[in-house]
């Protein structure tokens, strides 16, 4: 359909050239009898044809040009694209305005050539300049939409526009437990979904390895529930670092440029936001400070599953997944025992438990 539509319009384009102008070549060169054929309509056709049959095995490449012009719109995010029209247009209007005294100058060179030079590197640099600091006008009507709602909020009521918003990354998001933190309401402000970490997710989701499968649609699943159920507000930020690789990387720069708070539950990921001075809230610390506290001396029923990495020990659970470590416990592997509490390692990791047998307490 494209092409027929630009074969249209190179018809139409030749006719109208050749109206124009053909009759008058066809005199110069002396063809003007008979009468007939110097006519503007047969200059039409003739010019129609010309021009067709000249550019037929351009029409290929031309339609390609365009297809390609299509997909990559499609792909902009629609920021860049507001943006970018933005200032091509005011690039365009202060240009025109620029032209208007430049043609009364009776030099062909200022009235003619310099008019569409300053058309076009305005209007490259409105364009450029619209679409490079997108995010900053983007940062700017967020800016000015806070400070009118802070006008009208009452004094006693804290400023929304204090609170950092909250960046996930894509383990939090695969996790799921943050929907459920934000239905509780303990996590405040607005919620940011990166669009990279999305296409992160996106890929995990359409792995060929089913598990991985699986957590990638979970975490889909998981944002679709907080975009649609949770009272709380999600925002995708469309920007790219395109200069750095890793997804982590990313995400520290993105918190460092929004003066956000990063939230994980990637452990490396927490230790590089602490070097780097980056905010970072941890749900696994989360569910680690609401489990219920375990003190040493105190007496607990446990499975023993398996044995441990050292010499004789033994591997129980609780019921929240803590793992508790039992010293000689292996001899116990497939009975329930009560156990001694020794010591407890607690980390952004998570906790684990030491623990030693009541019996062999009782024995020494």
């Amino acid at each position: 359909m494209l092409k027929k539509i630009i074969q249209l319009f190179i018809l139409i384009a030749g006719g109208t050239i050749g109206y124009l102008y053909v009759p008058d070549m066809l005199k110069l060169i002396g063809l003007e009898s008979p009468s007939w054929f110097v006519s503007p309509y047969v200059g039409v056709v003739l010019g129609a044809i010309i021009l067709f049959l000249s550019t037929f095995w351009f029409v290929d490449y031309i339609v390609d040009f365009l297809r390609w012009v299509e997909e990559t719109l499609v792909k902009a995010p629609v920021a860049d694209l507001l943006f970018g029209s933005i200032g091509l247009t005011i690039g365009l209007i202060i240009a025109f305005l620029i032209n208007i005294p430049l043609q009364d100058i009776q030099i062909q060179l200022v009235s003619q050539v310099i008019p569409i030079f300053l058309t076009v590197i305005l209007g490259y640099l409105g364009f450029q300049v619209g679409f490079k600091r997108r995010n900053e006008f983007v940062s700017l009507l967020a800016t000015s939409r806070k400070d009118k709602r802070k006008q009208n909020e009452d004094d006693n009521t804290e400023d929304y526009a204090d609170i950092k918003p909250k960046i996930l990354d894509t383990s939090v998001i695969i996790d799921g437990r943050i929907a459920d933190i934000c239905q509780t309401k303990f996590l405040e402000g607005t919620v940011i979904i990166p669009q990279f970490v999305l296409e992160e997710l996106q890929h995990i989701a359409d792995s060929s390895d089913v598990l991985k499968r699986n957590r990638g649609r979970r975490g889909l699943d998981v944002l679709n529930r907080m975009q649609k159920e949770i009272a709380v507000g999600v925002q995708i930020y469309e920007g790219d670092f395109e200069e750095v690789h890793e997804v982590d990387s990313k995400l520290v720069k993105l918190a460092k440029k929004l003066s956000g708070i990063l939230v994980t539950n990637d452990f490396n990921l927490n230790k590089v936001c602490e070097f780097q001075n980056v905010e970072v809230l941890n749900i696994n610390d989360l569910a680690n400070a609401v489990k219920p506290v375990v003190l040493p001396g105190e007496e607990l029923n446990v499975h023993v599953i398996k044995d441990g990495k050292e010499d004789k020990q033994g591997v129980a659970y609780l019921d929240d997944g803590t793992m508790i470590v039992v010293e000689e416990g292996r001899d116990y592997i497939g009975k329930t025992i009560e156990v001694l509490v020794t010591s407890v390692l607690q980390t952004s990791a998570g906790r684990m438990i030491f623990a030693k047998p009541k019996l062999l307490e009782k024995a020494l």
